[in-house]
């Protein structure tokens, strides 16, 4: 619990100190936002403050700081490494930089930033990486939520099928159409600051209890791998399971959304890089409950997710029985609403985000229904025949998430590398970007070929890793210098 401590105050410091320096770094001033410029009533608005926090909050949220911190909980106290320092160094970063380029470029998707700083067809490509995803992230969004208000109601039961959840499934899936097609503030603005008091109800309340227990789990003198795991199994894959909680790829994607409803560029550190940073306190907690059962003595009623690396192949069943157990019944219903409130409130953006993406690049206006429908039928359908095959095949679901934690990643190296480029070109520390994305490109690249499409081990692992910084360092380089060639 003593690693728990300093890394929770670790995170706190992060966001009033470095996340002070990056705002710096950036330098808001007082020019127009897209939410004045643009006004239509829809898309872009003027909102209050504490509604976008909450927003981008649960944006980005989702099931990665809840279920993937309850799966990195099997690699020890190393998550809390890669907690802390990713939050801080790289994923509040990241979200504070491309949501601030977001409100400087007008409000600008994705793509379109990164295709102003990496070029025209890293645009394209990019323009189809982020929509794929956004569509697998509305399916994977769907099962998560279902599964958890159909095992309110009955037991949990460890399964590998989604037919048993299929009356949540359709009711979450209508919504998401719903959602996609009003404006903002009919029913994101509204219906999301009641989730978002249940999701924190739930960190708070589990926070209280940790306390409470005081449970025996591993500190970070005691060893960087969890129980009988080596470092290779650390490197890469916990970089990969716990993404939301330290740095993602898919947060990008939504923060043009509220660059879209921003009154100031003067609220970017609290919207984009404290919403980050509140999203690594909820990863750690979950991820120090997951350690408590994983690791302390767990009574014979959690059996079922005892062990570590059991538990991880039905995260929803492990928040169900901890938040029973823990909250009693009331606080347990506050906390599971909570729980299906994040990726409720991640799915329903992602494809809101689609929608709008595809609708900048066809060059469509978004203010009428009509024009909305336009674009949102094809993609809900394209959606709807992703959970048809999930529900179908019997390792759908897992295949979907274990590419989507890849691409998600994937996604966040083209926004370091964007950031990188319009740092050197403003000249400013680039470094703060740099760094991050020479990481996470050797972390992707191993992962993709070690993990996803050969399954290769020991010596390989780190030539892949050396090669894939050796690549990135030359085109970095080569980039450098001809970039200063043309400015001199």
């Amino acid at each position: 619990m003593i690693t728990f401590l300093v890394s929770l105050v670790a995170l706190v410091l992060g966001y009033m100190l470095y996340g002070r320096f990056v705002e710096r770094v950036f330098g808001p001033d007082d020019r127009p936002t897209p939410a004045v410029a643009k006004a239509d009533g829809v898309d872009f608005m003027v909102l209050p403050l504490w509604k976008i926090f909450m927003i981008q909050f649960l944006n980005i949220a989702g099931t990665g700081p809840i279920f993937g911190a309850i799966m990195g909980a099997k690699f020890g106290p190393a998550a809390y490494l890669w907690i802390v320092l990713g939050c801080i160094f790289a994923g509040a970063t990241h979200d504070y930089l491309s949501g601030m380029l977001s409100v400087r470029h007008g409000g600008a998707n994705q793509p379109e930033i990164i295709g102003r700083y990496l070029g025209t067809t890293t645009k394209q490509v990019m323009l189809v990486f982020s929509v794929f995803l956004l569509m697998m992230v509305g399916a994977v969004f769907v099962f998560s939520p279902a599964k958890i208000l159909g095992d309110m109601w009955e037991p949990a039961v460890v399964t590998d099928s989604l037919g048993q959840y299929t009356f949540w499934i359709i009711v979450i899936f209508i919504y998401y159409l719903i959602a996609t097609l009003m404006p903002i503030d009919k029913i994101i603005g509204k219906i999301y600051p009641i989730f978002a008091f249940s999701l924190l109800f739930m960190a708070g309340a589990l926070l209280v209890m940790l306390f409470v227990k005081w449970p025996s789990i591993p500190e970070l003198w005691e060893g960087l791998p969890g129980e009988a795991l080596t470092p290779k199994a650390v490197f890469p894959c916990l970089f990969i399971t716990i993404a939301c909680g330290a740095i993602s790829g898919f947060h990008a994607t939504q923060s043009p959304l509220m660059a879209r409803c921003m009154k100031s560029e003067r609220q970017g550190r609290p919207i984009f890089y404290g919403a980050m940073i509140t999203e690594g306190i909820v990863a750690l907690i979950w991820a120090t409950v997951a350690m408590f059962f994983f690791y302390d003595q767990p009574t014979p009623g959690y059996a079922q997710i005892a062990g570590g690396a059991a538990a991880v192949s039905d995260a929803p069943s492990v928040v169900t029985i901890i938040s029973k157990d823990w909250l009693l019944t009331f606080g347990s219903i506050l906390a599971l609403l909570g729980v299906v409130a994040a990726p409720i409130t991640s799915g329903d953006t992602a494809l809101r985000s689609a929608r709008l993406i595809i609708a900048d690049f066809v060059h469509l206006e978004q203010r009428t229904i009509r024009k909305r429908l336009y674009i949102s039928i094809p993609l809900f359908t394209a959606v709807m025949a992703i959970l048809i095959w999930q529900m179908s095949d019997r390792d759908g679901f897992g295949m979907i998430w274990s590419w989507f934690g890849w691409s998600n990643q994937s996604m966040a190296v083209f926004m370091l590398w964007a950031i990188t480029v319009y740092l050197v070109q403003q000249r400013k520390p680039y470094v703060i970007m740099l760094i991050p994305a020479f990481f996470m490109t050797v972390v992707c690249t191993t992962y993709l070929f070690t993990e996803q499409l050969f399954s290769l081990d020991g010596l390989w692992t780190w030539m892949i890793a050396g090669g894939a910084l050796v690549v990135s360092a030359v085109w970095f380089g080569l980039w450098y210098r001809k970039y200063k060639k043309t400015i001199q």
